[in-house]
């Protein structure tokens, strides 16, 4: 099974210069626990990500004012991505590797195509023990 077959397809992004309230409002529409960022308006080339761990941590926590943070204040970058055409198992094996619950998805260009969620893994996978151990892996303690 290829990513493309259980990815979430274009999701809802924002950019650097987004401000976080839009961002959080976003996620409470979507139902969602993280953003892909992409480089600019009408772009889907992927710089990086924002979770609302990020905001939490980043902003609330360090009593920053969120109404003036943006996102490129908080965002992940450097993210591990994989391609729409990968198998699921080396998703899986991303998501382990990198103790990630998503994994956002890209073409050949490297523009986002789309997210799998730890949840479209379990769901989807062929292999439950494999899916299994990913689960563990992602959940052990950092490092």
């Amino acid at each position: 099974m290829k990513a493309r077959e259980i990815m979430t397809a274009n999701p809802r992004t924002v950019t650097p210069d987004t401000n976080l309230p839009e961002v959080a409002r976003l996620m409470k529409s979507e139902d969602v626990g993280i953003v892909p960022v992409v480089d600019g308006a009408g772009s889907q080339r992927l710089v990086g990500v924002v979770t609302d761990r990020d905001i939490a941590l980043r902003i609330v926590a360090e009593g920053r004012d969120a109404t003036t943070a943006r996102v490129s204040d908080v965002m992940s970058t450097n993210v591990s991505t994989c391609r729409e055409d990968a198998d699921v198992e080396d998703v899986m094996s991303v998501m382990g590797k990198e103790q990630v619950r998503r994994v956002p998805i890209v073409d050949e260009r490297g523009a986002l195509v789309g997210i799998v969620a730890q949840a479209d893994v379990v769901l989807q996978a062929k292999s439950d023990k494999k899916a299994e151990r990913t689960v563990e892996q992602i959940s052990q303690p950092n490092r």
